[in-house]
């Protein structure tokens, strides 16, 4: 099923390993840029998206299996960030998108992003991270306290639901209402949704990262990281040592925003992006 926002943006779906893969998008001819999200969902791209399509690039931020909209469930197994970024491949795959493309990635869809690129899993033409996992910058206290299987196991749908709010209320900064935080949880009174997430908190592990480190001081594929400077999770020193010591990379602040900083400040990230997806 297709729906379309005031906005042109469409959320619509394609097969993936059996199950609906839900995927926000502007659909007209153009550079796709795909966009992936770590431990939210699609919702995080969708203030920069008409801006990217307006510049004439096509969009693409796609829910992970168990997660946003998609269906199916995830795994600790299916939840790592390997086995995570050979499902977008498939993903890739299945929307027929072919040679170099752009990624960018945010949370733990940045630690995908990355691996995408270093592995070569995916042909990355250029990367973007926004407030994005690098090094051993995670998993933030607030995921790790459900790593442990006997806390996991032991979590109510209203421990994991209160547990987002408070974390997506931080995330969202200065632009925290009660109607945003609300849209930022439905996916997450699903009980599947709760236990795709669990399994990515489970599987959160900064080897993922720490691993890339010297393949990414070798990369000369442009990079670009955006981050809000106000992060509490993902530090801003985080990014200034990757900037620092990772070859090709610009560091875009921005001022008063936190973990989510496209709804902080769209209008200046979107320009960010297409200024570096287009260059």
């Amino acid at each position: 099923m297709s729906e379309t926002s005031e906005t042109g943006v469409l959320r619509t779906g394609v097969q993936v390993d059996g199950e609906s893969a839900s995927y926000l998008t502007v659909e007209q001819d153009g550079p796709a840029v795909l966009l992936l999200h770590g431990t939210y969902w699609s919702r995080v791209w969708l203030p920069v998206m008409d801006r990217l399509a307006e510049a004439g690039l096509r969009p693409i931020a796609v829910d992970l299996p168990g997660l946003g909209r998609s269906g199916g469930e995830l795994t600790l197994k299916t939840a790592t960030v390997p086995a995570i970024a050979d499902w977008v491949t498939r993903f890739a795959s299945a929307l027929k998108i072919s040679g170099p493309i752009a990624v960018a990635g945010h949370d733990i869809g940045g630690a995908v992003a990355q691996h995408l690129l270093v592995h070569d899993v995916l042909e990355v033409s250029r990367l973007a991270l926004v407030n994005s996992v690098t090094y051993d910058s995670w998993p933030a206290p607030h995921v790790a306290r459900f790593r442990s299987p006997g806390d996991a196991a032991g979590a109510t749908a209203d421990d994991v639901l209160d547990a987002r709010r408070r974390a997506v209320t931080a995330a969202l900064a200065g632009a925290a209402t009660e109607q945003l935080i609300t849209d930022y949880l439905e996916p997450w009174t699903d009980a599947r949704v709760r236990r795709s997430w669990m399994a990515l908190a489970g599987a959160a592990d900064s080897r993922y990262t720490l691993d890339l480190a010297p393949a990414l001081r070798r990369s000369t594929t442009p990079k670009l990281l955006i981050w809000g400077e106000e992060d509490a999770f993902e530090k801003v020193e985080y990014a200034e040592r990757f900037a620092s010591e990772i070859p090709n990379t610009a560091l875009v602040r921005i001022p008063d925003a936190g973990h989510i900083p496209t709804e902080n400040a769209p209008g200046e990230i979107a320009r960010a992006l297409v200024d570096f997806f287009t260059a």
